[in-house]
């Protein structure tokens, strides 16, 4: 039964990618359970994602973050040393899990991209296959842009959502009037949710950069602040981009009018995607 003053509570998702071994290994990122995630992501039928192997103290926050979705499931809490074993270091890499429920108020993740993108002094490399940003997110990367920061953004060139890609491409004009770079990716879809900051912080989850993740979704990001692992994704993000097209402002601005139209169709639920 659907009760009335419960509507708003259904819209919310969990969408975030937790997986926890004996509470000493986790992963998280971009990727689900199916076929689509069995490939290499060069050819159309498999996904082109990335993930994120997490070991030390940093996992307990991921089996923190499962176990707050399983208390808010089934009403049951799981703690104790058989989920939450003592963790050792492991390695020196400085990492945090950030995670965001806006059914509790929470949008930690929005302001975690926000404030990374007003933080950049250099670069901002962006994949995100639901690349929707409100104005505020626009204007920051637009400030970014006037500032000196080279401002790139991968998103995919085919998408399972035509009105997510639509809605998507109808907010390229002022980035690119702006300077920004929008690359589609071509050879898969494309469904890695990465940003790197300067070359030297990075942000691996499951967090769309749209309304939906920043506000309606429970979502889960690992952050880090070390050169080599950013390094790492900055060469992943310059291979894909082998496989993409650059858009111009020009190509962007001929759209066709069913296009343009589809976008007058799509405003009023571009909130929800």
């Amino acid at each position: 039964m659907i009760f009335p003053w419960k509507l708003l509570k259904y819209n919310y998702r969990n969408h975030r990618r937790i997986l926890v071994i004996d509470g000493r290994v986790g992963f998280t990122g971009g990727y689900g359970i199916s076929d689509t995630w069995l490939g290499d992501g060069r050819t159309p039928e498999h996904w082109r994602d990335t993930n994120v192997r997490v070991e030390g103290p940093a996992v307990k926050f991921l089996q923190a973050a499962f176990a707050e979705s399983w208390l808010e499931t089934t009403g049951t809490a799981i703690g104790g040393a058989g989920y939450f074993p003592r963790l050792e270091p492991v390695g020196k890499l400085p990492a945090q899990i950030v995670s965001s429920s806006p059914a509790g108020g929470s949008f930690q993740n929005y302001m975690l991209f926000l404030l990374s993108i007003n933080s950049a002094r250099k670069t901002i490399l962006i994949a995100n296959p639901y690349f929707i940003p409100d104005d505020v997110m626009t204007e920051a990367l637009l400030k970014a842009v006037s500032r000196g920061v080279r401002v790139i953004v991968l998103v995919p060139g085919k998408i399972d959502s035509q009105l997510t890609y639509t809605v998507s491409r109808s907010h390229y004009g002022r980035l690119l009037l702006g300077g920004a770079e929008i690359f589609e990716y071509q050879a898969a879809l494309m469904h890695a949710k990465t940003m790197v900051i300067d070359g030297i912080w990075a942000t691996i989850g499951s967090t769309n950069f749209d309304n939906r993740s920043f506000a309606l979704n429970q979502e889960l990001n690992l952050t880090v602040y070390d050169a080599s692992l950013a390094r790492r994704l900055e060469m992943i993000f310059q291979d894909d981009l082998n496989y993409s097209k650059k858009i111009t402002y020009e190509e962007w601005n001929s759209r066709s009018v069913f296009e343009r139209l589809f976008e007058l169709f799509a405003f009023p639920v571009r909130e929800q995607l």
